[in-house]
């Protein structure tokens, strides 16, 4: 931003407060509301008395092409609507508390220490201002809404209900600090021109009130031409102590300037769109997901048609769904796409049905659905197809066992919209999530909570393989959708593990782990395989012919537990599974496992279950 983009000057404090009043300098609309407790402005009222620095106002010129939705700061009632002069960007707490202490005429509502609303004045004991030894801010008071103080049986103790009775306690209301002559008439007649109360008048006068009528406060003031982009970033830098702007709170204010209400579109179009209980695995979206989603389909179309009129490849724009490309976002091209990205969404959670992920608990990347929603809502019907589906399902797990999807994630999605939808129709070329995907066979050894993506991944292979419950024969699926009591446990139990000094760090990898049903687990304890293996037969009331087709169900050798064999049980699950992973991914798995026991001691050994 050039030095000409903004002016920096000192403007009277009275002048500012006014401009407040008067609806000449208002809040945009992403603003927060005012939360300061009444001690902070306790103290900012003895600072300014004192002439103290208390910070830089920061305003934005309004009047240029980037508008907000805007509003009064609180307290203030503006005649007739009036557009403002200026946007505050910062200092919305110190000038709503001036404005509503200095200026309002009426009980500031506020907060105390414990954060509980609290009504009330502000007054300064004159003497006690004229005390050197006094600190400032113990001269400032804060009186309930009633001016009375009242003991704990409900009596009042203090009473300064009337000017008179601010007269005699020597108690200055702060509401008449710009007009303080007229409070100083009634004072001097209630003392009948007493001559001491006249010079402690001059003496309170001189430094308390004065300072307030002289105050200057610094501006930087941002011009007309300021980019949205820039807003929001002055505004981040400036309210480090608040709550982090959204990109979705700036869209909503700069679409609000055009009559659209882009938090009811998200909270009653968007997000009931999937409020049926088969959506739940869309439960997490958020409205910044969802604003992404928008941004890949328009920058992907400004692509398209420049790509379309000739331009070469290095000056087509940019695919993309970072900040600056959501802050860019027209409300025209929101509302042109928002249509195709709520199908997309729907699309994705039946995409992901078909893949076994039911819900967020064990779903493997939550950013995933962004890219995913978007290919769907481009690809439209060319994704369908059987073909489509599988090519789909490729690059979906390639994403989640090649662990893409846990950093910065924003460049890869703005490589998957192109790379995948054109794969779809198509296209020999893979994309480049698929390219770039590997898997270690060693990683199974790693993968201990369901933290990771590829550890849920593993869990959805294992339902999509057709995983029964070991004592009734359910799908695992069925029981987890309809009481979500299934989890992942133990084969070999932890107990039988540690007796036969397994290493954790082996016991609990996913190797030895798969879905099962609480009560399944609570009959299998803490025992061996080939002591619970008789107790599943004989509360299934089944043979173990039909037990051992369960428990193949789960990539498991039913002969290697009655055996109690867990070396042997474990290399064969553990080829098992990294077939299952190769065949999901289309890719042949990295063999890097190194000889011997000692790089496996040497792993973490925790765990996410509460088995025996």
């Amino acid at each position: 931003m050039s030095d000409e983009a903004f002016s920096i000057d000192k403007r009277p404090l009275r002048d500012l407060l006014q401009q407040v009043e008067d609806g000449r300098a208002q809040l945009p609309e992403f603003q927060r509301g005012w939360v300061w407790p009444y001690p902070n402005i306790v103290s900012l009222l003895a600072s300014i008395s004192l002439s103290y620095p208390v910070g830089t106002i920061m305003l934005l010129k309004s009047g240029g092409d980037v508008r907000f939705k805007c509003r009064p700061i609180e307290g203030a009632e503006p005649v007739g609507n009036p557009e403002p002069e200026s946007l505050v960007l910062d200092g919305q707490q110190r000038l709503t508390s001036l404005f509503q202490a200095l200026k309002l005429e009426r009980p500031v509502v506020t907060q105390n220490v414990r954060k509980q609303q609290v009504s009330g004045w502000f007054y300064v004991d004159m003497l006690k201002a004229l005390d050197e030894n006094t600190d400032r801010e113990d001269a400032i008071r804060f009186l309930p809404a009633t001016r009375k103080v009242l003991n704990f049986r409900g009596e009042p103790v203090e009473d300064y209900s009337t000017p008179e009775l601010e007269y005699r306690a020597g108690l200055f209301p702060l509401c008449s600090v710009f007009d303080a002559d007229e409070w100083d008439s009634g004072f001097e007649d209630y003392w009948n021109g007493d001559r001491a109360k006249r010079l402690l008048w001059r003496s309170f006068n001189k430094a308390f009130v004065k300072p307030f009528d002289r105050y200057h406060v610094p501006v930087i003031e941002l011009g007309k031409a300021t980019p949205r982009q820039a807003v929001c970033q002055v505004f981040e830098k400036v309210n480090t102590g608040g709550v982090t702007l959204t990109v979705f709170e700036l869209l909503t204010a700069t679409y609000a300037a055009d009559e659209f209400d882009l938090r009811r579109h998200w909270e009653q179009e968007c997000r009931t769109a999937w409020a049926a209980p088969e959506y739940r695995v869309l439960r997490e979206v958020s409205n910044t997901d969802f604003l992404q989603t928008v941004t890949l389909l328009a920058t992907a179309e400004r692509n398209r048609q420049e790509a379309a009129r000739g331009t070469e490849e290095d000056r087509l724009p940019r695919i993309g769904c970072k900040r600056k490309d959501m802050l860019a976002l027209s409300l025209k091209d929101y509302q042109r796409y928002a249509p195709d990205v709520i199908a997309g969404f729907r699309a994705a959670a039946k995409f992901l049905h078909q893949q076994f992920l039911f819900d967020t608990k064990f779903l493997p990347y939550g950013t995933q659905l962004i890219p995913l929603a978007a290919i769907l809502a481009l690809a439209g019907d060319d994704a369908q197809s059987a073909g489509a589906q599988q090519k789909l399902a490729r690059w979906y797990w390639c994403g989640v066992f090649g662990e893409l999807y846990g950093g910065s994630t924003e460049t890869r999605f703005s490589q998957d919209l192109p790379d995948v939808v054109e794969w779809i129709r198509g296209a020999s070329t893979e994309p480049r999530t698929v390219t770039a995907a590997q898997f270690a066979s060693g990683r199974l050894l790693t993968l201990r909570t369901r933290n990771s993506a590829a550890y849920k991944g593993i869990y959805a292979l294992l339902l999509k393989a057709g995983a029964m419950d070991w004592r009734t024969g359910e799908k695992a699926e069925v029981i987890g959708y309809f009481d979500e009591s299934i989890d992942i446990h133990h084969i070999f139990p932890k107990m039988w593990c540690e007796k036969a000094q397994h290493s954790p760090s082996i016991y609990n990898s996913i190797v030895n782990k798969t879905p099962l049903a609480a009560r399944t687990n609570r009959i299998i304890g803490g025992a061996a395989p080939s002591i619970y293996l008789g107790r599943l037969e004989k509360s299934a009331e089944t043979s173990p012919e039909s037990l051992g087709q369960r428990i193949r169900s789960h990539l498991a050798e039913p002969d290697l537990l009655a055996t109690d064999d867990f070396e042997a049980f474990f290399a064969a699950r553990k080829v098992a599974l990294l077939t299952n992973i190769s065949d999901a991914m289309g890719k042949m798995i990295l063999m890097d496992e190194p000889a011997g026991d000692e790089p496996w001691v040497n792993l973490d050994a925790s765990d996410d279950t509460d088995d025996l």
